[in-house]
């Protein structure tokens, strides 16, 4: 088994090494390990050129999904400095982007600092824990309509619309399934992010 460790950077190779490149913030869901966080993100990180910073919750899920934030905030700031100093990184494009508990820190961790997370991807999120707001991020939002972790009418169907009724701009995909993140899901919110072609040569 894997133990809980260290936040993990994953850099794509790019033929153009001087270009900054985007970076998302991978949250994994309750009790998650960065290796699962990857999985389903590293074909489209390699893909589209984007490094992802995978960090590690202090316990079994997100502090702000139990309490108050604190710890794992702490954790976040301290490897996005680190990933700063690592890789040049485009400031326009740094997202977050979490499953189940992990997607329901990433709403709240990313309305609070819209100012620093231009795009909130939210694979099957559960609630947004409160926290004041700043900035207007984009904001996808998907939901399996069979899922039985988070059912979607108390979950999604929820949260859209009350973000939309206070002006987020939030797309929204349901898919026929259960509580999973799809690869063509995946994808769609890759192409929603619309940070840059494909690298080629």
């Amino acid at each position: 088994m894997e133990s809980r460790g260290d936040t993990m950077l994953c850099v794509p190779h790019r033929p153009e090494t001087a270009r900054p490149v985007p970076l998302l913030v991978a949250l994994h869901g309750a009790g998650g390990l960065p290796k699962g966080s990857l999985a389903v993100l590293q074909t489209i990180a390699d893909q589209y050129g984007t490094a992802v910073l995978v960090p590690v919750s202090r316990s079994s899920t997100w502090d702000g999904i139990r309490n108050d934030y604190g710890p794992d905030v702490d954790v976040i700031d301290h490897s996005l400095h680190r990933a700063f100093d690592t890789v040049a990184v485009d400031p326009e494009r740094i997202g977050v982007v979490g499953f189940s508990d992990g997607a329901s820190y990433a709403l709240g961790l990313g309305l609070a600092n819209g100012d620093l997370f231009g795009h909130l991807i939210a694979f099957s999120p559960g609630f947004i824990p409160p926290a004041p707001r700043r900035g207007r991020p984009r904001i996808l939002v998907s939901h399996g309509v069979t899922d039985p972790v988070l059912p979607i009418d108390r979950t999604s169907r929820r949260i859209v619309p009350t973000l939309q009724h206070t002006g987020y701009d939030v797309t929204y995909l349901e898919f026929d399934g259960a509580h999973t993140v799809p690869l063509d899901i995946a994808l769609r919110a890759a192409e929603w992010l619309g940070w840059n072609d494909p690298p080629t040569g």
